[in-house]
């Protein structure tokens, strides 16, 4: 079974291709993590060397005090791995802003394109929450477009509550406690947007 790890060089190879799959699915418009990841490091991240500061960079990419661009709040990452084998990245962003709220939510994921259909995202999600829940958040907002069926399934199967749809956006809260009641999905609607 795939583990969820913090990045690590191990999937460096299997990063790249994964990498190539999703650029060639069109994944790296404006606001993508994809596209910000690849400004940063495509030039370099074929190297060893390079790697391991875009892996370093992630680490710190979870410190309150790290640099990062204006409106980007400290955020944590993990990989979905395969032995060897990159699968997919989620991650948790620590607090949200206003336009987090509205949009963006607490948690993204990615599935690289051949490893779909395979219960990936779920597990991704599932495994998440407790590291989530250990970070303060009580409940997390989860966001999906309208028609991503496959995206949606994943958060109701997580525990998501649809609260409502902003847009295109479909806005869920998620329990990260296990068997976290819905009380504290409902008190997480009326939370402050620093949460």
């Amino acid at each position: 079974m795939p583990d969820l790890v913090t990045p690590t060089p191990v999937v460096h190879l299997s990063f790249l291709t994964a990498v190539e799959e999703l650029v060639a699915e069109g994944r790296t418009g404006d606001g993508s993590m994809l596209k910000r990841w690849m400004d940063l490091f495509s030039d370099r991240w074929h190297t060893a060397e390079g790697f391991a500061e875009f892996v370093a960079y992630l680490d710190a990419d979870a410190l309150p005090d790290s640099e990062r661009p204006t409106g980007h709040v400290p955020q944590s990452t993990w990989w979905l791995v395969d032995g060897g084998e990159y699968l997919g990245r989620i991650s948790v962003r620590h607090e949200l802003t206003e336009w987090l709220r509205e949009y963006g939510g607490h948690i993204g994921y990615e599935v690289r394109p051949t490893a779909r259909r395979r219960g990936h995202a779920t597990q991704m999600l599932r495994d998440v929450l407790p590291h989530a829940h250990a970070l303060g958040i009580d409940s997390a907002l989860l966001t999906c477009d309208e028609d991503n069926v496959a995206s949606a399934r994943v958060i109701e199967a997580a525990g998501g509550v649809l609260q409502d749809r902003r847009g295109i956006k479909l806005r869920y809260w998620v329990p990260t406690a296990p068997g976290g009641p819905a009380a504290d999905v409902e008190a997480a609607r009326s939370a402050p947007s620093h949460q």
